[in-house]
């Protein structure tokens, strides 16, 4: 797999690229309409006109000056696979977007294919190009398709490994291109850095043309050096082209892993010395200038059309400051008559009592009883905490509806374009916790898996902003499988009970956000993020969503199910259990003020917080638990330590004296806030 040739998809956040992917490859990722969703790199091989590719889906990018971890990965993709196809994946409808990125490929003289994707919404929004007069304007092959439908995706394959180098030059100032001159034409080192001793490269092969140690393309004299034992081969940049040196003169410290020398800050501030403005302002205008020119000299790419539609009133109410607040409002009351009540309420009572107490557990425990099966293993399987009774009751019949319908109604916010809107709506509100809008994407993305949420942290452009949402993922976003449960158990309260959970997670959100952003050293990075159109979702792409995440949930949760189970009937059956209850009485009952039992809760809810959840949901409808004993478990269970797969994230994405710090603070912060909740709830004589 390795050997084979690569095609590399290039394009803006939210262009259909990953959907594109699967289209092409046959292999489902996560699609969903807004930036992010990408963060590392996905591979799958596909036949492109009778010969075999490895696409390459990369993270988004909106530029090849990368502001994240993500956009960075994307450009060092870009300009290290030597010989690779290259598809930039651009929206119709946003033409200047597009051509803006085309112009950066363009100058790092990679030669790619134009995909002019969502051709059908652009038709629809009365804003379709012409393929063929964008084509003659590039000097590359240009194909309009929609991945959604599946259209044209033939003719973009044939093209597709047939890429050619765009024609098309920005000039900039005088004083710019002589720095790109210099830069080029410089004695400069490349290197990678590895701690090993360096290896020059005798020669390498650059767009099939041997070039000998020692010389550029680009006129001048360059000397490689790479760190590659064995072979003496490593992925770093072939030659200096014309956009690497102008990220240099940008300000584009990305690059010090594949270039250094001293002269080049020096050649960068020559060139600043003589213009009136910042180099990179100068550079990001010149490239404006040139797509406005061309855009305007081809009457195939006319303005968008504004139309006052339901979709336009839509998005315009949606990101307002003021309205915007009702409908947020409005959504979450959705969110709760969906998930909350037909899925926490309808569905799981349907499975539950008329399916699995009604027929799956009074069949397996008379198999049981006919197989006469030792009373260990009767105990194993059906007994308090078998493995059917228990762990496949809660996985399947507790869990699994609430998890389906709040799939279902992420995916319809995911397709409509409002999760962006989300992010510049709370922007003002993110800025005073040290954060900025973009910050919510992984929060919101954190209601379907705080683990998966997590690695996007990645999105954010600095190590403060990563550091603490990853902190406020992990204590106050509740994942979809615990937040449809958590809405089970409120459902049936009175409404101030819902209000009392919701205002303590958001408020511990807000303040913890709020002390972090004092302690956490660092900066805010600059807010810049793609709106897209709002779009009517489609119920095929939701349904693909659905069952890809529901398979997801299948094989990573109910396992864990299963293994919380046999713990618990490990220490069961070694007389443990019991005494743990003991051991953690004082802070359990004396502190909390609940049952025994829940200890169990909170101790299988290390290992899936939701199957935690799911035990104290078992508890109320048990009559167990009380009101007031509900919301107090519920906000220790939602604000308690990441389960065990998103701790073992966070110390991979943070580092393991951070990871642990999170998780040491979590563990007392979330017993700490229930034991002060249930000592106000008494002192107040609270009735819920």
């Amino acid at each position: 797999m390795s050997q084979e040739k690569k095609l590399l998809l290039i394009g803006n956040p939210n262009v259909g690229k990953s959907l594109l992917f699967g289209c092409l490859t046959h292999r489902y990722v996560n699609v969903s309409n807004y930036p992010g969703t990408t963060v590392e790199i996905t591979t799958a091989a596909a036949s492109m006109a009778g010969q075999k590719r490895l696409v390459v889906d990369t993270p988004g990018t909106n530029g090849l000056i990368p502001q994240s971890d993500d956009e960075r990965v994307a450009r060092d993709m870009l300009i290290t696979s030597e010989g690779a196809d290259v598809i930039q994946v651009g929206d119709m409808s946003n033409m200047r977007r597009t051509l803006l990125l085309s112009l950066q490929i363009a100058e790092h003289e990679v030669p790619f294919t134009l995909c002019l994707n969502m051709s059908d919404e652009a038709r629809e929004r009365e804003s379709e190009v012409d393929p063929a007069a964008i084509s003659a304007l590039l000097g590359v092959p240009v194909v309009a398709t929609s991945a959604l439908r599946r259209w044209n995706l033939e003719k973009l394959k044939r093209s597709a490994v047939e890429p050619r180098a765009s024609t098309i030059r920005v000039e900039y100032p005088i004083a710019v291109e002589e720095g790109i001159a210099r830069i080029c034409g410089g004695q400069t080192i490349l290197s990678v850095h590895d701690g090993q001793a360096r290896l020059p490269v005798l020669h390498r092969i650059v767009r099939g043309l041997p070039v000998p140690k020692g010389r550029g393309l680009c006129g001048g004299q360059t000397i490689l050096s790479v760190n590659s034992p064995g072979t003496g081969r490593i992925a770093c940049p072939p030659y200096i082209s014309r956009g690497i040196a102008l990220s240099i003169l940008a300000g584009d410290r990305t690059l010090a892993r594949f270039v250094e020398g001293a002269h080049l800050d020096e050649i960068r501030a020559e060139v600043q010395s003589r213009l009136s403005h910042p180099l990179s302002v100068v550079i990001g205008n010149a490239r404006m200038a040139a797509v406005e020119r061309l855009s305007s000299s081809s009457s195939s790419t006319p303005e968008v059309v504004k139309r006052n539609t339901i979709r336009d009133w839509i998005g315009a109410v949606s990101i307002h400051p003021l309205w915007g607040v009702p409908f947020l409002a409005a959504v979450l009351y959705a969110a709760w008559l969906f998930v909350g009540k037909f899925g926490a309420g309808y569905l799981v009572d349907l499975l539950e009592t008329n399916v699995f107490e009604a027929y799956i557990n009074v069949w397996a425990t008379s198999l049981v009883n006919w197989l006469a099966l030792p009373q260990f293993l009767r105990d194993l399987l059906v007994g308090p905490y078998g493995v059917i009774t228990m762990a496949l009751t809660y996985a399947i019949a507790i869990v699994l509806p609430v998890v389906i319908t709040f799939f279902f109604f992420f995916g319809v916010l995911e397709d409509s374009g409002y999760l962006p809107r989300l992010a510049v709506m709370l922007n003002r509100l993110m800025r005073r916790m040290g954060l900025n809008g973009k910050a919510v994407l992984p929060m919101v993305l954190g209601l379907g898996c705080d683990t998966m949420a997590t690695l996007t942290t990645r999105i954010l452009e600095t190590r403060k902003e990563a550091t603490i949402v990853t902190l406020l993922l992990a204590l106050g976003v509740p994942c979809s499988a615990q937040l449809g449960v958590i809405m089970a158990m409120l459902g049936p309260l009175a409404p101030q009970a819902t209000m009392i959970w919701l205002g303590v997670t958001v408020g511990t959100i807000f303040l913890v956000g709020l002390l972090a952003s004092k302690v956490v050293r660092g900066q805010t990075g600059d807010f810049i993020l793609e709106i897209p159109p709002v779009r009517v979702p489609k119920l095929s792409n939701i349904a693909i969503k659905v069952l890809a995440r529901t398979e997801w949930y299948l094989k990573e949760a109910v396992p864990l199910f299963i293994a919380g189970t046999l713990l618990l009937y490990l220490l069961d059956a070694a007389n443990l259990l019991g005494k743990l209850q003991e051991l953690v009485a004082p802070l359990v009952v004396s502190g909390l003020g609940l049952p025994a039992e829940a200890a169990n809760s909170f101790l299988i809810g290390f290992l899936r917080r939701d199957y935690g959840a799911a035990g104290l949901f078992a508890m109320q409808r048990a009559g167990q638990l009380d009101a007031v004993q509900t919301v107090v478990s519920l906000t220790v269970i939602t604000l308690f330590i990441p389960c065990i797969a998103n701790l073992l994230v966070i110390l991979k994405e943070r580092g393991t004296r951070a990871g642990l710090a999170i998780a040491g603070f979590i563990l007392v912060y979330s017993f700490g806030i229930g034991m002060v909740m249930n000592a106000t709830f008494r002192l107040l004589h609270v009735r819920l």
